[in-house]
């Protein structure tokens, strides 16, 4: 397969994204049904198929496991037959154990017998008389994950998984970036499952749902008897509570790590199942574009990684280098269009031949994608240093330093990489940073005198001293336009206690790294320099000549993130300048 790095066509993909394939088949009437596990648990499936299909009319199915309600009752479908079944594919889509109209209990996310009932539910379709007995897994955010773990099933039914915004790695890419309890997401997300699980939902209107749709002539019965069994889960908030290393064990979770329900964790056995893979990640959702690289590195399966200028979920894009208004493909219909695209080259034994593995990214401000083999991209690492007067200099200047009190008030805005996690459909909107820098550190560049591009994971070293033995330490990247607007490109963060350099990671090229484990805990100690060095989520962009490259410093957010440390009086923290000083690495592509 010939790439290029700036390949710029609509068809980019193999489709052209200006329009959408044909949808030439009708929906069919929903059938509802309990499927059996191997300990008796019943699963709560919905089968969609095309209208007129007879009994043997053979089709290749789409199977969706999810933890959000597989349909609505009084409702005919749901968003995955809308969206498939036209295609000409049979759809399953089933409530994970514990969740919806299926039994059993839910403790925690993909445990263990969850993920051994996708073989199951594999088993169950192969052996249906409409059934082809070749399936493909798909998925949005929770559901993206369950389909990554019908591959780590390795069953020969599963022809291919498209994970749209998944999060491969829980901790780091979702409930911990850098350590730090992400708790806007940890405590609306907890509450919004525990209302599910019993059978409640508030839609966006305010209003009440109906409920989960029932299962069979006894639907209210059934479901009655397994929204009880539901009801032996703990909240999965008292799980999080206990949470400060990836290695803490949570009673309420059974004694299990995030270890346990980390798909980075078994990106072995997804490897050797070979399952061709779709995925799509937004540079600004949460930290899902890290977790895919992630996925790229350490998975040899054939496989597509699209990283787009995307929220979560992928229906609203985001370009702040570019006016308001210019048009960004692929569009939200025709990226499904072209998931459709993808699974009839599984379903033909096409898919591996024709993609190989590749990642096609947007670059923001050119409004160009790229695709290339290998990550990071070929780029030379341009340090800038944050000198005295508040800039941002190539030379490190004098010593000295900067002085920050912590304010555990100071919040951010809502419309976030990190607040469209929850609410998929969130628009992101960034705005003009400077609202903030009353209560942080800014530290600003000369104008451009060309454009400049960067493409990878910005590194930051900070030099620090603190007034407490644990910390947020928040770093921003920004682009200045001529106008003095700030606008947000990415961030960074890492708590203190974890600051401790995992030299042996398997993701070491991508810059520092932090095993978040308890042996390699290291609190600063008050009073004394000590050094912090991470990177900062992954991000494409060219920022015109005249504008300026801004870095911004802070110790608290707390629209997100929980204040560190929790109680007594928060850090007092100087940001030390010069030779031995904090800087930034930027990875810059030469033109």
């Amino acid at each position: 397969m010939s790439l290029s790095r700036a390949e710029t066509r609509n068809s980019i993909f193999g489709l052209d994204l200006d329009g959408a394939d044909a949808r030439p088949y009708n929906l069919g009437p929903v059938e509802s049904l309990y499927v059996p596990m191997r300990d008796g648990v019943r699963i709560a499936l919905d089968v969609f198929r095309p209208m007129g299909d007879d009994a043997n009319t053979k089709r290749d199915t789409i199977l969706v496991m999810t933890r959000y309600w597989r349909g609505t009752k009084g409702e005919l479908s749901n968003e995955w037959a809308d969206l498939l079944v036209p295609n000409g594919f049979a759809v399953v889509v089933g409530d994970s154990r514990g969740t919806g109209a299926s039994f059993g209990h839910w403790p925690y996310h993909r445990a263990r017998a969850e993920t051994l009932d996708f073989s199951e539910v594999l088993d169950w379709i192969v052996a249906q008389p409409w059934s082809t007995g070749q399936v493909v897994g798909y998925g949005l955010s929770y559901t993206a994950n369950t389909a990554d773990w019908m591959a780590e099933r390795n069953h020969p039914a599963l022809k291919g998984i498209i994970p749209r915004f998944t999060d491969y790695d829980p901790y780091e890419m979702c409930y911990f970036p850098g350590g730090i309890p992400d708790l806007f997401v940890v405590q609306t997300w907890a509450s919004n499952v525990k209302d599910l699980d019993r059978n409640v939902k508030i839609l966006a209107n305010g209003q009440r749902s109906p409920g989960v749709r029932p299962v069979g002539p006894d639907g209210e019965g059934e479901l009655a008897a397994a929204l009880r069994g539901h009801e032996r889960a703990a909240p999965t908030l008292e799980g999080f509570q206990q949470v400060t290393f990836k290695d803490d064990r949570p009673t309420t979770w059974g004694g299990a790590s995030m270890f346990e329900w980390s798909t980075q964790e078994v990106a072995d056995r997804i490897s050797r199942s070979g399952t061709p893979t779709q995925s799509w990640v937004g540079w600004f959702d949460g930290g899902t574009v890290e977790g895919n690289i992630r996925r790229f590195l350490g998975q040899s399966n054939p496989m597509n990684v699209i990283i787009g200028p995307w929220n979560h979920g992928g229906d609203f894009a985001y370009d702040p280098l570019r006016a308001p208004g210019d048009p960004i493909v692929p569009t939200y219909a025709t990226q499904h269009a072209n998931d459709v695209r993808f699974a009839q080259l599984c379903f033909n034994g096409q898919a591996a031949r024709e993609q190989g593995k590749v990642i096609h990214y947007y670059t923001l401000g050119e409004g160009a994608w790229k695709t290339t083999g290998s990550w990071p991209p070929a780029a030379t690492r341009q340090r800038w240093y944050m000198a005295n007067g508040s800039h941002l200099r190539s030379s490190p200047g004098e010593a000295g330093f900067d002085t920050l009190q912590v304010d555990p008030a100071l919040g951010d805005i809502e419309t976030s990489r990190w607040g469209t996690q929850i609410a998929a459909g969130l628009k992101v909107d960034y705005g003009d940073r400077r609202k903030f820098d009353a209560a942080r550190l800014a530290y600003t560049g000369e104008p451009l005198t060309r454009d400049l591009e960067i493409t990878g994971h910005p590194i930051v070293h900070l030099n620090v001293t603190s007034t407490r033995e644990d910390g947020a330490f928040l770093v921003y990247l920004e682009a200045v336009q001529p106008d003095g607007v700030s606008l947000y490109l990415t961030e960074g963060q890492l708590r203190a206690v974890h600051r401790k350099v995992w030299t042996d990671s398997p993701f070491r090229a991508l810059g520092p790294q932090h095993s978040y484990l308890k042996r390699d805990a290291e609190p600063l100690i008050p009073g004394e320099a000590a050094i912090l060095t991470f990177t900062l989520h992954p991000i494409s962009a060219r920022l015109p000549a005249g504008h300026r490259l801004r870095v911004v410093l802070a110790g608290s957010d707390k629209t997100t993130f929980a204040n560190i440390p929790a109680d007594g009086p928060p850090p007092f923290l100087k940001f030390h300048r010069g030779p031995t000083g904090c800087f930034i690495d930027l990875p810059i592509i030469e033109p």
